[in-house]
């Protein structure tokens, strides 16, 4: 059964008043179900009931283990529910149900989100400022401590993504209410019904109402305002660089916090040792739920020299990819999110085309396929990295593939982006492979290894966003920081 609620406030599931949002299944293209969305006097009530908890101080001035307790009667709750919210992201985002990335839709974000509590709970409310000993006295012969304060900043509006609907969701509300905020959750409304799962589980974890509200909706309405009300202190979004710039822009004038986790374009260098590489990285956009991944390596920097002999063997490797329906066991890559992003794909491919690129496999819809949102598993064979399909974010599975002349040209290309969320250096050398690492102008440089932990960050530079999620830092970024000076 899905979710027929869209709207949660007061602690108290609300039928939507809104305009209808039609959620659609990826995979066979027919509707999964249609319900009314919020509308905006219902978001404005969703503010008001996260003003008023946090306002009232019963959820900020638990004492941080009491209120660390209650998220992990929450998580609790939503991994007794882990089996229906696999459900709905299936039907929902279009994931292959029995894909090794359907672990990282659910399980994944609930192991990490205990995870959060435990390091929440390692780093001290408050500490000390490095004084050093001269500074200990002051001009008046006073001895002087200062200290560091961390408290919540009051409540948070999180817009999360479609690509891992409930993923994202959690990665806004956990840490939010964690630190003592209050939190309205708007999800994506080609993906919102994972998101009610969450109301659900904050009822049964007797989570104090209006810490945690949830509205979705079909239109901008909603998501315009959480950015605008001066009621709202923080945003936390993860989507688009255009909608993240529109974001930043309805936040200035009442100097929100901001949290963007925006798109990417990021560089998989390989050194001349590590070309036995090539293939599985690739491998790993197409079945990372179809390159829907903001982090995805897409552009592919080889040696010139060993680039055609590369692009043969991906073309064999890749055309073996089990494109199919979610719901096939043996099914390896599923559907992209709708019809809009499949012409995006074809419009990417035409585009790198028309600039000096070929298609060395895949490229159009798959003919077996009529019946979805679908597109062939694509490489690119790139003439360079000004190319269109080069510089811009597909958000399909599409990779493209570079020629470099030597590490110098291939670090040179690789920082030519607006982008700056990831990066991927593969190399037997690791001395080499590091160093190259260092040169990568980007939020997070994996190298010969990725991380999925909740005690390491990940956040982007330049168009791919500010702020960072997870470790310490995505934590004290929802709290404020007071420095307080003691004389005596």
């Amino acid at each position: 059964m899905m979710p027929q609620h869209t709207v949660f406030f007061d602690g108290q599931l609300h039928a939507g008043e809104g305009e209808p949002i039609q959620v659609d299944n990826p995979s066979n293209g027919q509707i999964v179900t249609t319900v009314n969305g919020a509308s905006l006097d219902q978001v404005k009530g969703a503010i008001a009931s996260a003003r008023s908890a946090f306002n009232n101080g019963a959820w900020s001035g638990l004492p941080r283990v009491e209120r660390a307790e209650k998220v992990r009667a929450l998580i609790a709750a939503l991994a007794a529910r882990s089996a229906a919210i696999t459900d709905i992201v299936v039907a929902e985002a279009g994931c292959p149900r029995h894909s090794p990335v359907m672990a990282a839709q659910v399980l994944v974000p609930l192991h990490q989100a205990n995870d959060l509590i435990d390091l929440y709970l390692s780093m001290p409310e408050t500490e000390d400022n490095p004084l050093p000993a001269k500074d200990r006295v002051n001009a008046m012969g006073q001895v002087v401590q200062s200290l560091r304060r961390y408290s919540p900043i009051g409540v948070v509006a999180g817009i999360a993504a479609y690509n891992f609907p409930f993923y994202t969701a959690l990665w806004k509300v956990i840490p939010a209410i964690l630190t003592g905020n209050t939190v309205i959750l708007r999800p994506s409304p080609l993906t919102p019904l994972s998101a009610m799962m969450l109301a659900e589980a904050a009822q049964a974890a007797d989570i104090p109402n209006g810490v945690v509200n949830i509205v979705c909706e079909t239109g901008l309405e909603g998501g315009q305002l959480l950015s605008t009300d001066v009621a709202v202190d923080m945003v936390a979004f993860t989507g688009s660089s255009k909608v993240g710039e529109l974001i930043m822009a309805q936040a200035a004038p009442t100097m929100k916090r901001l949290q963007l986790e925006l798109g990417g374009k990021s560089a998989q260098i390989f050194l001349p040792d590590a070309l036995d590489q090539v293939i599985p990285a690739a491998m790993g956009v197409f079945m990372g739920h179809a390159g829907q991944g903001c982090a995805h390596g897409t552009r592919l920097f080889v040696p010139e020299e060993a680039k055609e002999a590369l692009l043969q063997q991906l073309a064999g490797a890749v055309s073996s990819i089990k494109v199919g329906s979610t719901e096939d066991p043996e099914t390896q890559m599923g559907p992209v999110i709708s019809a809009t992003q499949v012409a995006r794909c074809e419009h990417y491919v035409a585009a790198a085309q028309e600039h000096g690129g070929r298609v060395v496999v895949g490229g159009q819809r798959p003919d077996s396929l009529a019946d979805g949102f679908f597109f062939q598993a694509t490489v690119l064979d790139l003439p360079d990295n000004k190319n269109p399909a080069a510089q811009d974010e597909i958000f399909g599975p599409v990779v493209s593939v570079i020629g470099y002349k030597d590490l110098d040209h291939a670090i040179e290309m690789a920082n030519d982006s607006r982008f700056g969320l990831s990066g991927y250096v593969h190399g037997k050398d690791k001395r080499t492979a590091y160093d190259l690492a260092l040169r990568m102008k980007t939020g997070t440089v994996n190298v010969n290894a990725g991380m999925m932990s909740a005690y390491v960050s990940s956040g982007g530079q330049r168009a791919s966003g500010i702020g960072r999620e997870r470790g310490e830092e995505g934590l004290r970024i929802f709290e404020q920081m007071t420095c307080i000076n003691l004389g005596g």
